[in-house]
Parts: structure tokens; sequence; C-alpha cells
């Protein structure tokens, strides 16, 4: 429903996807799939705890070898 009465506006943005989609009906599942093979993996909780308990501080200033003399 539209609100204030205009005529419905459709990016030109927002046609160019719904006509890709129109013209590969398949192209989600495909995105789907891609994103399976390098995202949606398990995670090793008990692997990135010990990688956060391996961190070393940093330094404020890493380039600052000792404190200065005053």
């Amino acid at each position: 429903m539209n609100l204030l009465g205009l005529p419905d506006y459709v990016s030109d943005t927002t046609q160019f996807i719904e006509s890709l989609k129109r013209s590969r009906p398949n192209l989600e599942a495909e995105q789907r799939a891609g994103r399976a093979l390098l995202w949606d993996r398990p995670q090793d909780r008990d692997f990135w705890r010990e990688v956060q308990t391996a961190r070393v501080p940093q330094k404020p200033y890493v380039y600052q070898t000792e404190p200065s003399l005053k």
C-alpha cells in the first residue's frame, strides 16, 4: 500500500536484480552453495578460545622500543 498516493517507484538496481532473478531462477541456490563452501562451516570453540588466550598484548606505540628519557 502506498501511503503518499504516489506511483510505485522501483529503482534501477531493484529492476536489475528482479530481471536477473527471473532470467536465472537458480541464482539464489547457487549463492547459498557458494556461501556454504566458504563461510557456513562448523566452528571449533576450543580452538578459538586458545587463540584468544595466546594473544600477546600490543604496546600503544609499537615503534617505541624503550621508554623515553626525560
